[in-house]
């Protein structure tokens, strides 16, 4: 019997889609950067896609230690 590992493709990784809060367009691979909490009411979310992480240097909260 042939031991064989499975290897997932990228294409079929989900990926988010959504508002960039950086460029301010909708972008595929969006990632949380930062949760704005209120007290009474709603709060706001800040999202960016991959190309405006790398450029303004930011981590999505979920990599974070």
């Amino acid at each position: 019997m042939s031991d064989t590992t499975q290897v997932q493709d990228d294409q079929e990784t989900p990926t988010a889609y959504g508002w960039c809060s950086w460029h301010e367009d909708y972008s595929g691979g969006v990632r949380l950067i930062a949760a704005e909490e209120q007290g009474t009411g709603p709060g706001r979310n800040y999202f960016a896609c991959a190309p405006c992480r790398e450029a303004n240097n930011l981590v999505p909260l979920a990599d974070r230690p």
